[in-house]
């Protein structure tokens, strides 16, 4: 272990020589920052010299961008090598210090600032070191002006400390292999969410009462049911739940963090047994007009704005969770069943207990409850480990720069 000041805390074992410090313009020079050329001027687009923005930098490697300069477009900027780092100046205050190396050369814009190294640096130990300070990027552009940026002075100004070059390549690869297996787990979670996603669309009967797509051992129609035929609407109130016992309904969880006007207030809440479903009124992307939510972690209390139904109906739990909570089942009957109000939507009790459904069999329900249910832990599991991931890069980010 080195002094702070001059090594990191982490490092591999064969390494103990002191870090230099300088600042970061005594490592690349002149830094460049780029131009927009006028698009009133249609000859300076469509070419085939690519041109990147604040959008194309992702704090990686940059693979592909969506504007090409021409010729004509170039003929006032510098085309940068491969392998140069640019960094966000300004273009939004969360896109300040986001990085990007250039994958392929190409021209920037006025809002990055490109550097290219006159020393032995390896430009993504550099990359990694820049990430490690984009905090401090936005510090200085939060407080020292107006309107929030950094300067290319800032960024000649800034420290910069680095190891020999084996020790820049030893860090980098580590800090590589981790993004690669970041990015693997991000993949096969998208994939498995669009797989759900799919299954959602096809595993539930058209209006026909036949699913597009289903386990072979079942060809019946699916029964067309009023809701009122499979729920009631509960009017159980809290006589014996404490506070230790209230759900979140946005999340379905136990809700630790709740606070009440008092012990009596709890009287007011709304008993909500496994099993029972609950009205949640706000809108979002995913949800036009509100959404159930199916109660799967065990019983509790719910404030009383939440309607809370019962089922009187045998179902699967599971199967259940998903179809009640599906948009593309539930949204054409939260449109006819809800009133819109300032801040959320409002159920119309009775409207909705008279809308129709269908529901196939107990078998099949079971069926696509256990496979919808193992994906959703699938992709809990792949989530789960972006997440360790991500701690774990984010510890050596701390630990392995100074």
């Amino acid at each position: 272990m080195k002094d702070e000041k001059k090594a990191p805390k982490l490092r591999f074992k064969s390494f103990t020589d002191d870090w230099e410090q300088c600042k970061l313009g005594d490592v690349y020079g002149h830094l460049y920052s780029g131009n927009t050329p006028s698009r009133k001027n249609s000859a300076n687009f469509g070419g085939d010299t690519p041109w990147i923005r604040t959008a194309d930098l992702n704090n990686g490697l940059i693979k592909s961008t969506t504007e090409f300069l021409t010729y004509e477009g170039i003929k006032q900027l510098k085309i940068l090598p491969e392998n140069t780092i640019v960094l966000a100046m300004y273009g939004g205050f969360n896109q300040i210090g986001r990085t990007g190396i250039l994958g392929f050369p190409a021209t920037i814009n006025q809002a990055l600032v490109a550097l290219t190294p006159h020393k032995n640096i390896n430009q993504f130990f550099a990359q990694s070191y820049l990430n490690r300070h984009i905090i401090d990027w936005r510090r200085v552009a939060a407080s020292s002006r107006k309107d929030p940026n950094i300067t290319k002075e800032d960024v000649e100004k800034s420290e910069f400390s680095f190891g020999s070059l084996e020790e820049q390549n030893r860090i980098s690869k580590l800090i590589s292999r981790l993004d690669h297996t970041i990015t693997l787990h991000e993949g096969k979670k998208r994939q498995l969410e669009l797989l759900k996603s799919a299954l959602l669309q096809k595993m539930f009967a058209d209006e026909n009462g036949y699913p597009s797509v289903r386990f072979r051992e079942f060809s019946d129609v699916w029964q067309l049911k009023k809701f009122k035929e499979v729920y009631a609407k509960s009017k159980e109130k809290n006589t014996r739940y404490g506070i230790q016992d209230i759900i979140s309904v946005a999340n379905m969880h136990y809700n630790k963090n709740a606070s009440i006007r008092s012990v009596e207030y709890l009287k007011t809440y709304n008993v909500f047994k496994i099993g029972d479903i609950a009205f949640e009124g706000n809108k979002s992307s995913r949800f036009s007009h509100g959404r159930f939510v199916e109660n799967t972690i065990g019983d509790g209390i719910v404030s009383h704005v939440f309607d809370v139904f019962r089922p009187i109906d045998k179902h699967d739990l599971q199967f259940m969770k998903h179809y009640i909570n599906c948009e593309n089942v539930m949204g054409p009957i939260m449109l006819r069943v809800t009133k819109a109000s300032t801040m959320m939507t409002n159920l119309v009790a009775k409207d909705f207990l008279n809308e129709s459904i269908r529901i196939p069999s107990i078998s099949e329900q079971q069926h696509i409850g256990r496979l919808l249910e193992c994906l959703n832990q699938l992709i809990t599991m792949h989530q789960n480990k972006l997440n360790n991931l991500k701690i774990l890069k984010n510890s050596l980010l701390q630990n392995m720069f100074i």
